[in-house]
């Protein structure tokens, strides 16, 4: 993985560079973090919130961990502002249709079941690449509770994705 660093005050890089070599890790964290409905205005305010303070980033500066550290705050920050926006009770939201149209879709979803502090362990470090240390900077805790949290949710996500995949006793029955 190469890590970009903020460059030394001889030349600034370009930010359009930094979104395009960052872009992706940071949606998918999005993704995974807040969900597929809110992910790309939290990916939007992340790189709005790094464009503004870019120029004075200290040069040496890890710049993905920087992004990833903006979009876990910008998460929380969606995460807080949806618990305050109102929730019609009387109608069931439509789901939107499976923008993936495969496999994927259901990974993410199961990724959103997670739990919180697992939800973003596995976000931080299998996403986006970040280490364990700095994954336990950004939620809180030891590097140890980080890893814990993050093999959690790993083994829940594949306890649910090969739960799915075998067939029920009563399908291999109804076979014979």
């Amino acid at each position: 993985m190469d890590v970009l660093t903020h460059p030394e005050p001889t030349g600034p890089e370009p930010f359009e560079r930094v979104v395009a070599t960052h872009g992706a890790v940071v949606l998918r964290v999005c993704r995974a973090v807040v969900g597929p409905d809110a992910a790309d205005d939290a990916w939007s305010e992340t790189f709005l919130s790094a464009l503004r303070a870019w120029p004075v980033l200290p040069p040496g500066s890890d710049v993905r961990a920087w992004l990833v550290t903006i979009a876990h705050r910008k998460a929380l920050d969606a995460h807080r502002a949806a618990v305050r926006r109102p929730t019609p009770t009387d109608v069931l939201p439509e789901r939107g249709g499976d923008l993936l149209g495969d496999w994927r879709a259901d990974l993410w979803e199961a990724v959103g079941e997670l739990p919180g502090k697992q939800r973003r362990c596995v976000a931080y470090h299998h996403l986006a690449g970040l280490p364990w240390s700095e994954v336990a900077a950004l939620v809180g805790g030891s590097e140890a509770a980080a890893r814990r949290a993050g093999a959690d949710g790993v083994r829940a996500l594949r306890r649910r994705w090969f739960e799915q995949e075998a067939p029920s006793p009563t399908a291999r029955e109804e076979e014979r």
